[in-house]
């Protein structure tokens, strides 16, 4: 995935593009009461892989180029990096590589960490309408959970458009991110804000969430929102890319640009628990 590269940039930018600053969430609020028209519960045995109708897993490291951002996890399509955990979610683990393992690395011979990444490219799309995930993020030195959504107008990036619904930099284990990206305004350049979790991200369930309606994305994070981008906050309101289907991504990075590489206080494994995903209003399922 592309990542930002220097976060006082994004902050900065951030701030004056949205007049917005730092605002602290409380502790998941109720969902919302709408019937959403596709929904990932996670039921099943512990051990089971998601549903390949709604997922895809992607694998790898070096023929994508460190994902990017020179991060050091090979994404494997292993159970011990996504399954079900059979109380009804979906677990990613980071953990670091089986001894012994050649598994090919963009930055280095081999890559020293495993995890996964899962989207639902050509299966489930949102046109318009929200996103929710209730998840559970891991914190620690070197990580960087996201789960975030590509644009499938078919161009490449950045002009197919980001939405970072969430991002948690493992050394700002309060922090939560939320990030656009698009044609003229990526990496460093992203728009976003932030919001302040009242304690780790790994310690309890946040339901993270976009509102993407025509003209206006917003972010929130257990009902209270922190951010709001429109064309008129970017560079120019031509590079507004967001009026199109987009699916949704949900990883675990591990080193890379922002957060660093891990050392002996990284969580082994580290682990996103996922409790729900749900797309309400318009989109393809």
């Amino acid at each position: 995935m592309h990542r930002r590269t220097r976060l006082a940039l994004l902050l900065a930018l951030g701030v004056l593009l949205s007049g917005c600053g730092s605002a602290p969430v409380a502790e998941d609020a109720s969902p919302s009461q709408e019937e959403p028209f596709w929904r990932a519960e996670f039921a099943g045995a512990a051990a089971t892989r998601p549903s390949e109708k709604s997922w895809n897993t992607e694998t790898g490291n070096k023929d994508a180029e460190g994902w990017g951002n020179h991060e050091l996890q090979y994404y494997t399509d292993d159970a011990a990096n996504s399954a079900l955990d059979g109380s009804g979610h979906l677990v990613i683990a980071a953990r670091p590589a089986p001894a012994g393992s050649d598994l090919p690395c963009y930055t280095r011979t081999r890559c020293p960490w495993t995890s996964a990444r899962l989207t639902t490219e050509g299966k489930v799309a949102l046109t318009r309408g929200r996103v929710e995930v209730r998840a559970k993020l891991p914190t620690g030195t070197g990580l960087l959970p996201a789960i975030w959504m590509l644009g499938d107008n078919g161009v490449e990036w950045p002009g197919q458009g980001e939405i970072d619904i969430c991002e948690v930099v493992g050394g700002e284990p309060r922090t939560v991110y939320g990030t656009a990206h698009g044609p003229t305004y990526y990496n460093e350049k992203g728009i976003g804000d932030s919001a302040t979790l009242p304690a780790d991200a790994s310690r309890a369930f946040h339901t993270y969430a976009v509102d993407k309606q025509p003209h206006r994305i917003t972010w929130s994070v257990d009902g209270e929102p922190y951010f709001t981008l429109t064309p008129s906050k970017l560079p120019a309101k031509r590079d507004w890319v967001f009026e199109q289907d987009m699916h949704l991504l949900l990883n675990v990075a591990v080193g890379g640009d922002w957060p660093g590489p891990p050392d002996a206080s990284t969580p082994s494994p580290a682990r996103m628990t996922i409790d729900y995903v749900r797309f309400y209003g318009e989109g393809r399922a």
